[in-house]
């Protein structure tokens, strides 16, 4: 009398799924479970070959690090043929490489008014309409604006590549050595030293 043939064993796997169906179909949810279950299943074993192959664009170079004029930053607005698809931003006269937050940034996004501007007053009063085409000083901000402005610039810095420094009218732009392009920090380190006409004030 082999395995196969005992009918005690027979009864035994008959009793085990009759018992699993009688649980499955005591309850819709139980059915709903059972059926999620299933499906989950499925995909996990059987449809990995039609995962779509995502198409990853390769991202552009860094923006040469450079001071830039309000006219020079407008460039860098992810739209113009000029910029090749990078998208800068100034915060608190500094501006920041962020062409991989592009679809916060770029066009369409929320913050696409903020690509190529200064975004500081914005940042500052909560606003995402595009700012002013002239030089803001910011020296209107409250003082609990301009701590929401130093908040935003540190959360850039530590996010985004720093390219320069935001030039005010009639100043003019330091030059960035080969060596200083390769390191982010030296290049903030460069823009928090006051210059020498300051120094003589």
């Amino acid at each position: 009398m082999g395995l196969d043939t005992d009918p005690e064993l027979e009864e035994t796997e008959a009793s085990l799924v009759k018992w699993v169906w009688e649980e499955i179909s005591s309850s819709y949810l139980n059915i709903a479970l059972t059926v999620a279950i299933v499906y989950l299943l499925y995909k996990i074993l059987f449809q990995k070959e039609e995962e779509a192959v995502v198409n990853i664009e390769p991202s552009p170079p860094p923006v040469k690090k450079q001071d830039m004029t309000l006219q020079q930053l407008k460039v860098y607005d992810g739209l113009t043929e000029e910029c090749e698809g990078r998208i800068c931003v100034a915060v608190n006269g500094k501006i920041f490489d962020v062409t991989k937050g592009k679809r916060f940034y770029g066009p369409g996004g929320p913050y696409s008014g903020f690509a190529g501007r200064d975004a500081s007053r914005g940042l500052a009063t909560f606003s995402v309409e595009p700012v002013s085409d002239d030089y803001d000083d910011l020296s209107d901000l409250k003082p609990g604006e301009m701590e929401q402005v130093q908040e935003w610039e540190l959360q850039f810095s530590e996010k985004y590549e720093l390219v320069g420094k935001l030039l005010k009218p009639g100043e003019e732009a330091r030059s960035y050595s080969e060596e200083s392009a390769d390191e982010s920090d030296g290049g903030a380190e460069m823009l928090e030293k006051p210059d020498d006409d300051k120094k003589d004030e």
